[in-house]
């Protein structure tokens, strides 16, 4: 995985201690760093080196005091040139730690634009005109989204499983009341995904993007319908289709190994959850063309969709974060808006309902990371503490973006017109 998620050369001793002085390069970008991250305002951070502490921020904000340890000054070289992308480096290689990591990336997705202040300087412009050619290199052509899926869905289903719950659902959970299991909050969400578009006995339903066939067999088996599934997920595809046939479900679905693009057929209902944020800006339009081609006159489309506040959505096209560049190459997180003028532009399709949950999306994930946190075997044993640290910034930062608001999780309903 060049690009994926797991990033070579960890240090398997790091986060024993600070060690090294820092060179005279390293203490500049030090001195500029530290003086950037001053300005913090919702809280503060203890940062200790080998140079010493330093309390930087508002101690007295909302968010409080967090604890950062540098082990090795050569973190400040990877942020100065990294910016964003850099400090989730150095954390995965161990240069880095904290043990409240949720609580640091809110405060920098509060305190916005101090994060920028360190993340877009004059040092970190060469790396980050790197990353956005490397972006435009993931682009999702035919090809491209082949190889972006199988750089991270293809990692193995037993690192999934040991997160996920045991219908591998490997998106946003609907919790209906406190305390509720991760099964059973999935199995809600696959329910109200199939409620979302109307789903009835007699619908024929068009699924983009299958994962590991949960939402294919909750059509089918729960309300009845038949369903055609398609992912070009190579892995994915195999394990839906054991899923199936022990479902005994296997006269009701029909699994595709088809690019959304290649579909072809006409459908009472069609259905994707989580994949808009996979076909990339470019390609937004194409997508819910291919969803309105694909939908009978009066048909209905139900996406859950990742979001991005409208404000911030021209910034994170432009930009290229850690997300971006180490775990889904190619994706990018629409606004509503975007979603629904790139219908309202290119479809006849009409929204009918828009509702955001983000706030399951942050408890989902904090029951990945803890589970992952809980019992690291099987991270360790794949590809050591580089690969266990990978997946705990991974969720951890996307949790903080949930937890602040900054990003959402939404269910949209669309009609087609006619019928």
């Amino acid at each position: 995985m060049s690009d994926s998620i797991l990033i070579a050369g960890a240090d398997e001793d790091a986060g024993h201690g600070v060690r090294r002085q820092p060179t005279f390069a390293q203490r500049l970008l030090r001195k500029a760093v530290l003086g950037r991250l001053r300005g913090l305002r919702s809280g503060a951070i203890l940062m200790r080196d080998a140079l010493g502490e330093e309390l930087l921020g508002n101690a007295a904000g909302a968010l409080g005091t967090v604890p950062i340890v540098v082990h090795d000054p050569a973190f400040w070289s990877v942020l100065g040139r990294g910016g964003d992308v850099g400090a989730g480096e150095g954390y995965v290689t161990g240069q880095w730690s904290c043990t409240e990591l949720v609580r640091l990336l809110q405060l920098f997705v509060r305190d916005r634009d101090v994060l920028l202040d360190v993340d877009q300087t004059l040092w970190s412009l060469p790396r980050r005109a790197l990353l956005r050619v490397g972006q435009w290199l993931r682009r999702n052509s035919r090809r491209g989204s082949k190889r972006n899926i199988a750089d991270h869905y293809d990692l193995g289903d037993d690192l999934f499983a040991h997160f996920l719950d045991p219908s591998m659902t490997y998106s946003a959970a609907w919790f209906e009341q406190e305390g509720q299991s991760l099964a059973d909050a999935q199995a809600a969400k696959l329910r109200r995904l199939c409620q979302l578009v109307e789903l009835q006995p007699t619908d024929h339903l068009l699924e983009i993007g299958t994962g590991w066939g949960s939402l294919a067999v909750c059509a089918a088996k729960q309300f009845g319908a038949r369903v055609a599934t398609t992912t070009i997920s190579q892995n994915q595809f195999a394990a839906a289709r054991s899923r199936v046939q022990a479902a005994a479900c296997g006269d009701r679905v029909e699994l595709l190994l088809r690019d959304y693009r290649d579909l072809t057929g006409t459908f009472d209902k069609v259905v994707s959850c989580e994949m808009v944020e996979a076909v990339g800006a470019k390609y937004l339009p194409t997508f819910l063309k291919v969803c309105a081609q694909r939908l009978r006159p009066g048909g209905v489309l139900g996406l859950q969709a990742i979001t991005i506040a409208h404000q911030h959505y021209g910034e994170a096209l432009r930009a290229v974060d850690y997300i971006r560049r180490h775990v889904f190459p190619g994706s990018f997180i629409p606004s509503v808006q975007a979603i629904v003028g790139a219908a309202a532009r290119h479809t006849d399709l009409r929204i009918e309902f828009v509702e955001d949950f983000g706030h399951h999306y942050a408890t989902t994930l904090q029951r990945w990371r803890e589970a992952v946190v809980s019992a690291p075997a099987p991270f360790l044993e794949r590809g050591g503490p580089g690969l266990l640290r990978a997946w705990q910034y991974y969720f951890a930062y996307c949790e903080a973006g949930f937890r602040e608001r900054h990003i959402g999780v939404c269910h949209l309903r669309f009609r087609r017109a006619g019928g």
